[in-house]
């Protein structure tokens, strides 16, 4: 792991799953990803991996959507993948619940991929950013829709150090795969 020796700083990268679709008589937890979704997964680990914020240790939430989100992203990466735990408690979770859960990560992981669903992602961002580089805070606030990746940057001794308005958002990207060639169907809103 690459922990932040010497007080380095930590990373907390927030992936909201990708486009899902809404099948007939499918739970909502058991909802699988879209068309558009399996190409835009790909892509956010892409970009994860030019922005050069490969994580020691994910985190993701047990819904198919997300679960798919974080298989397809982690295949783009070199080298083998981090480990990851699914959590059931990041289903629908608000930013209470979403920060026990990171709270709990060990020490030493520096950056974090936490994979889950909105508005507690967004919400989860706006609480944590006491300041964003740009226009990166404009954009959440403005909309953090399916893909969309946060990077949140902060100093603190451990993961119970992070709290309301102690880190810097860094970025926020949209990571969007390429169209399909033929006849694919239009995705479900």
């Amino acid at each position: 792991m690459t922990g932040p020796a010497g007080g380095g700083p930590r990373r907390l990268v927030v992936l909201r799953h990708a486009k899902s679709a809404w099948p007939d008589g499918v739970p909502d937890h058991e909802r699988p990803l879209a068309p558009r979704g399996r190409r835009d997964a790909p892509a956010a680990g892409r970009a994860l991996a030019e922005a050069d914020c490969l994580p020691d240790l994910v985190l993701c939430s047990t819904a198919v959507r997300a679960r798919g989100t974080w298989e397809l992203a982690a295949a783009q990466w070199p080298g083998p993948t981090p480990p990851v735990r699914f959590d059931a408690r990041l289903y629908a979770a608000d930013v209470p619940e979403l920060l026990d859960v990171v709270h709990e990560t060990p020490a030493e992981v520096g950056t974090l991929l936490l994979v889950g669903h909105n508005p507690g992602l967004e919400e989860l961002v706006l609480d944590l950013a006491g300041d964003g580089l740009d226009d990166a805070l404009d954009e959440v606030r403005l909309k953090f829709p399916t893909s969309a990746v946060a990077v949140l940057a902060w100093h603190g001794p451990d993961w119970r150090a992070l709290t309301s308005g102690t880190a810097l958002l860094t970025s926020m990207t949209v990571p969007r795969g390429g169209k399909p060639h033929g006849g694919e169907s239009r995705d479900s809103p």
